[in-house]
């Protein structure tokens, strides 16, 4: 109404007013309205590693690199945050899993992703750890704590530098240029993603409105969960345990492709170059 006001009558009213205006002409109207708005659910975990939710970043994709990540709902504590040609296979999605899992000695007790096949490798990998507990769970994206949602994690700064190169006509979109910028920005990306995630993890956070979690720093959150009145709910994992997994010893190429990889390997040593160390240099 507010709108139509001003664009088909050209009267320049406040919101408030016309809100007000219109609750006193049609209360009936604005209840139903009211009932039918979206109501955010308040969300609930006992503590950390209760659940992980698991979830990809697509928007850098037309350059060959795709961004997955993980993070604890309860401590907010970004539990890894990779850089790769792909976020779709389902072998590197449960690659992840299974070194983050390796790393920090727990699996969560529930895990929560989008209703994507790239999940599927990883959805049995968590139930066969636990395979006694109903401990997966997928659902619409709405309903997930995003890690590319962070405040802080969003790709900025040397993602820009992307388009540049594709506005200038330096980059076509083809499967060697994708190659060609994964072999030489992946790296400085990661670099760049372990610095932000190594921030975000040491910052204070606020307790929100719509989570039943304490505000404080998510390592605090996550390492010390007794100072907040919670218990940490991972279950112990034996190295051995995650050895029977074939995809615990998967070869990343950082590249994506072995070929393009040992073209440009030989490429760089025959003409005497080094890799980038930061995005500025690896134009």
């Amino acid at each position: 109404m507010w709108q139509v006001l001003k664009q088909k009558y050209h009267l320049r009213v406040k919101r408030d007013q016309v809100m007000n205006l219109l609750r006193g002409l049609n209360p009936q109207g604005c209840e139903r309205r009211a009932r039918r708005r979206f109501i955010r659910r308040t969300y609930h975990s006992m503590g950390p590693n209760y659940m992980w939710h698991v979830d990809g970043y697509d928007k850098l994709k037309p350059f060959g690199l795709a961004l997955s990540g993980c993070i604890d709902g309860f401590s907010r504590k970004v539990l890894w945050l990779v850089c790769g040609p792909t976020n779709n296979d389902p072998t590197v999605i449960a690659h992840y899993f299974l070194s983050c899992v390796r790393n920090l000695g727990v699996t969560p007790m529930r895990l929560r992703t989008d209703c994507g096949t790239e999940n599927g490798t990883m959805a049995a990998i968590q139930c066969t750890l636990r395979h006694h507990h109903n401990d997966y769970y997928s659902g619409a994206s709405s309903h997930m704590a995003h890690p590319q949602k962070t405040r802080g994690l969003s790709p900025g700064g040397p993602y820009s530098e992307r388009e540049d190169l594709r506005d200038a006509g330096y980059f076509n979109g083809s499967h060697e240029h994708q190659c060609l910028l994964r072999y030489c920005f992946a790296d400085v990306i990661q670099r760049d993603l372990d610095e932000c995630v190594r921030l975000w993890n040491n910052h204070s956070i606020r307790p929100s409105r719509t989570a039943s979690c304490p505000g404080g720093v998510p390592n605090e959150l996550y390492y010390l969960p007794h100072r907040f009145d919670s218990r940490d709910c991972g279950f112990n994992i034996e190295q051995s345990e995650l050895d029977a997994f074939p995809e615990a010893h998967l070869t990343r190429v950082p590249c994506g492709d072995p070929n393009m990889q040992e073209y440009l390997d030989f490429a760089m040593e025959h003409n005497h170059l080094r890799k980038p160390e930061y995005w500025q240099s690896s134009n």
